[in-house]
């Protein structure tokens, strides 16, 4: 069963972390103001964090448990974890904070309340999920499912067997992290989940009044059956707009995929990580 959590901020690293967080304001329609040394970016149903430091890697990613009974299952489950010093702004007792076997550091918490509302006049895009690139995949995929509860969805195999990338889901949405085999441990991606089609194309209009552009998309993926399109940040990281992502019933066994461009897009030409 999946240990109900979802996808609450993303926190990344930046050598020009203001330059990263405006881009983000402006792509994503998010606030932008200065929090602990960095940036803090946020709007309805998402937000980012930007500190200080190399390209393409992860501060950490914080997952909120859905109700108490949820915390205190997830709690109980990694209790006997190395610990991790919490991240500024995370109280002991309500947060938990892990590494994963490439180092990436994950917080866990109680649920949290949403923030007030901001006045926006874009469609909605929920932080959904992210991916990591690693050299270490069965390490990675054994840690999250076998430690920390995570559920996989879809794998993706070579033609000798080979893994070469997985979907893992922590509620019934198809994938809340994304692995890829890759030579170098980086973050990969983020998604916002927006409702329909109609919002992905306001969306891909907004892109286009910023002249920021699509780099991959208008697709859809394989595993999880999304539509999406992809922009890169200043750094080089892909930001996904993603709609119609699975809902897996309880249960749902998993999938293996072919690694071919078309498991990870369907219509058309897909980014390989290997």
């Amino acid at each position: 069963m999946e240990p109900q959590a979802a996808l609450h901020c993303i926190h990344l690293y930046s050598p020009e972390p203001l330059q990263a967080a405006r881009f983000y304001s402006s792509t994503y329609g998010l606030s932008l103001e200065p929090v602990d040394g960095g940036y803090l970016c946020r709007g309805p149903g998402r937000e980012l964090r930007l500190s200080q430091g190399a390209a393409n890697q992860l501060c950490y990613a914080h997952y909120a448990l859905a109700n108490a009974g949820a915390w205190q299952a997830f709690a109980a489950r990694v209790q006997g974890l190395p610990q991790q010093t919490l991240p500024a702004g995370f109280a002991a007792g309500e947060a938990i904070a892990l590494k994963d076997p490439d180092g990436n550091l994950v917080v866990f918490t109680q649920p949290v309340q949403p923030p007030s509302p901001i006045a926006t006049t874009l469609p909605p895009a929920t932080l959904q999920h992210f991916a990591l690139r690693t050299p270490n995949l069965p390490e990675m995929l054994a840690f999250y499912t076998e430690q920390l509860g995570f559920v996989l969805s879809d794998a993706v195999k070579d033609g000798e067997g080979a893994l070469r990338a997985c979907f893992l889901r922590t509620d019934a949405l198809h994938h809340a992290l994304a692995l890829f085999f890759a030579p170098a441990a980086c973050f990969d991606h983020q998604s916002f989940e927006a409702p329909d089609w109609a919002s992905m194309k306001t969306w891909g209009d907004h892109m286009a009044a910023l002249k920021v552009p699509i780099v991959w998309g208008i697709g859809r993926h394989g595993p999880g059956n999304d539509v999406f399109f992809m922009v890169r940040d200043p750094d080089g990281n892909l930001a996904e707009i993603s709609s119609e992502i699975e809902h897996c019933a309880p249960g749902r066994p998993a999938g293996t995929w072919p690694h071919e461009e078309r498991t990870l897009n369907l219509w058309g030409k897909a980014i390989l990580r290997s």
